[in-house]
């Protein structure tokens, strides 16, 4: 709408209706027409665009304005740091409607010539397509996942007598998934072939297979799969070797061969085995990944690593005081329903207006209804926190008599990304430094497949939080999983605490907290450096601890 120079008034019609029926807790395509009436915004075009959604999946309204749409002009919308009015621009006065047509004016420099973009914009444009193609084919695990399983089960099920293992990236749970691969092995591999291609699921492509190898992908979320045929015999020390990274097959295991020589002997059964056979401690899965683990392993010095079930409370989440889609008592209940002992809140600060930060009034109001409901849930305690944005210069957004009322506080950086590596880590430390500072949230702001990370000197700011007792939080939204695992090790050296915080906007993202446990063990977390893995007491104790110190 606002493409095409829409009613100003209709559009944010539209923008209203929607902000209420995402803040609903019912799916919207179970209420009545009289139920949807009720809601704030909706009026009667918002419920009659509803009516043909049920019916036909589309209304009018949107279809007229595809009609009128190039293709490619929706997939330039979705391009960072580019909203309706530029790409408008970009369409009529350069004639762009698709992406390769957007990087060609950029890379001739037309694009910094129109009024409003500038050499600035049109570098950041071309850094953006970039970072978009460069992901193309790219899952996020958690999105990936299920679908992954299922191709699994269908397989066991048309192979009942063929072993069959997950190997590759998924197999080690990497944050981003290029590709589903398989192991099988059979004793007849011409039959096992045979099987597979009668799978009409999957588009499979001949002319890039091979002997021992059938690639292709599936028809309903053009996702490549890669299978590995091999024999009974083959299968252990091929399963290891499929499922290990390059960088952990070059580890050197001794002064003379490494972990990919030592596998192609073939002289074990089980991967306990091979590990014990060459003076290894057991390496978990997810840790095969060439950092180091390998020489841990000699010392026996991999550390029995986070689970799930280790984790007794949910630090930085929101509620609808801020932009949750749950009101306080909703999702302390829902926590509570889990089994958790605590729930740490924390919505947004007042700088964060676009997502109804609080002001002070506000945070009164909600610490005076969670004294309340602590009174009515106890033993289960609701911690008072707030995500305080970090500002430009790196101080918090509160005076200090509202930052010593909370019991922790999750400072993070929402806004003004585009700073260069000295400052944007100067401004971090600045807000470690800051003696209210619990934790430091998402450390460098990615969007994993929309967005690159702030580049931040990480060692430095791992330091600066071991130096002011500062906790970093592993972010396990699976769109950020920020702290990146491969620093997590790094922390965990420097005798720095993570907290593993699902960044809950409603009950239901309590679930992606499993997605923080996998990576936290991809770098090596335990329970013992872990700090909503203390209990409910425990916690309580360290909060109370860390601001007497301060006061």
């Amino acid at each position: 709408m606002e493409l095409h120079d829409e009613n100003p008034f209709k559009i944010r019609s539209y923008q209203s209706a929607l902000t209420s029926l995402e803040r609903g807790d019912q799916d919207i395509m179970d209420l009545s027409d009289t139920e949807l009436g009720q809601i704030n915004g909706v009026g009667k075009s918002i419920i009659e665009a509803i009516q043909c959604l049920k019916s036909t999946e589309t209304f009018p309204a949107l279809d007229s304005l595809l009609e009128k749409t190039p293709t490619g002009i929706l997939e330039i919308l979705q391009i960072k740091g580019l909203g309706p009015k530029k790409v408008k621009t970009l369409w009529e006065e350069l004639g762009i409607t698709s992406t390769h047509e957007l990087m060609e004016a950029c890379q001739s420099g037309k694009v910094a010539q129109i009024k409003g973009f500038g050499q600035k914009t049109q570098d950041t444009i071309i850094q953006n397509l970039e970072f978009k193609a460069s992901n193309a084919g790219k899952w996020l695990f958690a999105d990936i996942e299920e679908i992954i399983l299922s191709l699994e089960s269908t397989l066991k099920d048309l192979l009942p007598n063929a072993q069959i293992a997950l190997v590759g990236d998924f197999a080690r749970k990497m944050e981003i998934i290029s590709n589903a691969e398989f192991l099988v092995a059979s004793a007849d591999l011409e039959a096992l072939k045979s099987s597979l291609k009668t799978l009409e699921s999957i588009d499979w492509n001949l002319s890039i297979s091979g002997p021992k190898t059938l690639r292709g992908k599936t028809q309903d979320q053009d996702l490549s799969l890669v299978v590995h045929l091999c024999s009974v015999t083959d299968f252990a020390w091929k399963k290891l070797s499929f499922t290990a990274s390059k960088m952990h097959l070059v580890s050197l295991v001794d002064e003379n061969e490494s972990i990919g020589e030592k596998l192609s002997k073939k002289d074990f059964s089980t991967e306990e085995e091979f590990f014990s056979k060459n003076g290894l401690q057991f390496i978990p899965t997810e840790m095969r990944e060439g950092f180091g683990e390998v020489e841990l392993a000699k010392e026996n010095k991999i550390p029995e690593l986070l689970q799930d079930n280790d984790l007794k409370g949910i630090l930085h989440n929101h509620s609808t005081y801020s932009d949750g889609k749950h009101s306080l008592r909703q999702m302390a209940e829902y926590c509570k329903s889990l089994g958790y002992e605590y729930l740490g809140i924390s919505d947004h600060s007042r700088t964060a207006s676009y997502a109804g930060g609080l002001d002070i009034e506000k945070v009164w109001k909600q610490q005076a209804e969670i004294d309340a409901l602590n009174l009515e849930l106890a033993p289960f305690k609701i911690f008072k926190g707030i995500e305080s944005d970090i500002l430009g210069d790196g101080s918090l957004d509160y005076p200090t008599e509202v930052l010593a009322s909370f019991d922790f506080i999750v400072a993070s950086v929402h806004s003004i990304l585009n700073m260069d590596v000295t400052r944007a880590t100067d401004r971090l430390i600045r807000a470690i430094a800051n003696p209210y500072t619990t934790i430091l949230g998402h450390p460098t702001g990615r969007l994993l497949l929309r967005r690159e990370g702030y580049p931040i000197d990480h060692r430095a700011v791992i330091e600066a939080c071991a130096a002011n007792n500062v906790v970093i939080e592993i972010n396990a939204n699976p769109w950020r999983l920020d702290l990146d695992w491969r620093w997590i090790r790094y922390a965990l050296d420097q005798g720095v605490k993570l907290s593993i915080n699902p960044d809950a906007h409603e009950m239901e993202g309590y679930s992606d907290m499993k997605y923080g446990v996998l990576v936290g063990r991809k770098g090596g977390l335990t329970k013992e450096m872990t700090l909503n893995a203390l209990n409910g007491k425990e916690i309580d104790a360290y909060f109370a601890q860390r601001k007497a110190k301060i006061q």
